[in-house]
């Protein structure tokens, strides 16, 4: 819809310059065929400015003159694009007849008699790529290259010269023209903090910019999933809340073999000429939130692609002309490493059992003890250590690393339930952190104290200690008696 329309506006200017040209050169003395004449003798050259497409219409003139920067202020200029400048064959501008036949033909037309290769030229930094010295003719421009995301421009005619838009009087053989893209950007996120262990959901959203362009010709977003994620479900939503319907808006299939997700915005009723949903809402983003569990400890990296154009379907993430790749985003999951010893000969004790909780309120109370591939208590082996395995890093949530106190840090809380045989049970639960995914690398050292380490003798009935603790409670208890009893003669003879 939007390339007829372009074909006519491309067709009128021509047919404008043609009429311009033609009054030009019908106009009767010396002085007008002086001036309003185009000079064979001359070159030309060729401008092109490119910039991103605003999200609203800058309605400045496009006669061919250069803008002033004050013009494209707001404007954001578009480095590396690539134009491939032909020159159409059998166009002689310098008749009136020549003007005509250009102004009949379109791009597509036009490309069945261009000169091959042509001429190509690369955008700066200032969006700017100028070929000069061109011979006088019409030209068809095609953008042949341009960064990833980047939906391009349609292919366009200009002629050189073109009719001087000051006075309309005389020829502008230096064109200045200002083709805009509509640029996709793509962001991932992750939300993982209120994750704790394998199993436990991690949702993952795709949110990317819906291209300034009518028609879209297709759009499509690809999550390739890392093997330690395991796929649940999906949604697909606009930012601007419009309710987006599956298999009338959109296709979303999941490929198992690969771990792919892979959504594809359609046209109505399955045609080309049908319109696309993301055609009435240029200033929305769409969003992809994807929910999974982490299957593995790791640090797991995902990235996502977003396809604005079916041209950019068959092309390969990171190359010129394909889709955008998002910034990759991580999630990270690790390990206690808990070594068990003897508080004052450092000996590694076996057979100590630890249950590790979420909150310390939870640990103190011995509720909600974290269960990871259907364990809930480790035991130390013959070396001193346990491995709790399947944790989330205590200092990295939401893709970013987090410090203690502030949201998304995850402390640890172990709670020892049976100590080694002689030995006295934790007093209270023991905070620590996760950090790493080594398991042989211990994070964490727990003591324990014999139970007659401080030296008490508990008495055992029957055993001489009990003898030993009886008898001398009676000879104490005799001495006391005894010094009663002498104590009250000795009150008696005084009187």
């Amino acid at each position: 819809m939007k390339s007829s329309k372009a074909r006519r506006s491309v067709i009128a200017s021509l047919a404008a310059i043609a009429s311009a040209s033609m009054l030009a050169l019908g106009a009767g003395g010396a002085h007008a065929a002086n001036t309003a004449n185009i000079d064979p003798s001359k070159t030309g050259s060729l401008t092109i400015h490119k910039y991103e497409k605003p999200a609203t219409p800058t309605n400045l003139p496009s006669d061919g003159t250069a803008l002033t920067p004050a013009q494209t202020a707001g404007l954001t200029p578009l480095a590396g694009v690539t134009f491939t400048v032909q020159k159409v064959n059998n166009i002689d501008l310098t008749t009136n007849a020549g003007w005509a036949t250009a102004a009949a033909l379109t791009p597509a037309q036009a490309a069945a008699q261009a000169a091959s290769p042509g001429s190509t030229a690369t955008t700066d930094a200032a969006g700017t790529a100028t070929l000069a010295d061109l011979p006088l003719g019409l030209y068809l421009v095609t953008e042949t290259g341009y960064p990833a995301g980047v939906t391009p421009s349609a292919p366009f005619l200009v002629t050189l010269p073109m009719t001087d838009p000051t006075g309309g009087n005389g020829w502008m053989y230096d064109v200045n023209v200002y083709p805009k893209n509509a640029v996709t950007t793509a962001t991932k996120s992750v939300n993982d903090a209120s994750a704790v262990k394998l199993g436990d959901t991690v949702q993952w959203t795709v949110t990317s910019d819906i291209p300034n362009v009518s028609p879209i010709d297709g759009y499509r977003i690809v999550d390739k999933l890392d093997s330690k994620l395991t796929y649940t479900d999906s949604t697909v939503a606009l930012s601007n809340g419009h309710v987006l319907t599956q298999d009338v808006d959109y296709t979303m299939v999941f490929d198992t073999a690969t771990n792919t997700l892979t959504v594809d915005f359609k046209r109505a009723g399955m045609t080309p000429s049908g319109p696309m949903i993301l055609e009435s809402f240029p200033t929305a983003k769409v969003l992809v939130t994807v929910n999974t569990t982490v299957n593995a400890v790791g640090e797991v990296t995902n990235t996502a692609l977003v396809y604005p154009n079916v041209a950019s379907f068959a092309i390969a993430a990171g190359q010129p002309n394909g889709p955008a790749v998002t910034a990759p985003v991580i999630t990270k999951w690790g390990n206690i490493v808990l070594h068990k010893k003897d508080s004052q000969s450092s000996a590694a004790l076996a057979g100590a059992v630890f249950s590790v909780y979420p909150t310390q309120a939870d640990a103190l109370a011995g509720t909600n003890a974290i269960s990871v591939g259907g364990a809930s208590s480790w035991t130390t082996d013959a070396s001193g250590n346990l491995v709790i395995s399947g944790l989330r890093y205590s200092n990295w949530a939401n893709g970013a690393t987090v410090s203690p106190g502030q949201p998304g840090y995850q402390s640890y809380w172990l709670v020892e339930t049976k100590a080694p045989a002689g030995y006295a049970l934790l007093a209270e639960p023991v905070e620590t952190a996760v950090t790493g995914n080594d398991p042989s690398t211990v994070t964490v050292t727990v003591d324990n104290i014999q139970v007659n380490a401080a030296g008490f003798q508990l008495p055992l009935t029957g055993g001489v200690g009990t003898w030993a603790l009886t008898a001398g409670g009676i000879l104490v208890l005799a001495g006391a008696g005894l010094f009663t009893v002498t104590g009250r003669r000795k009150r008696n003879e005084a009187k």
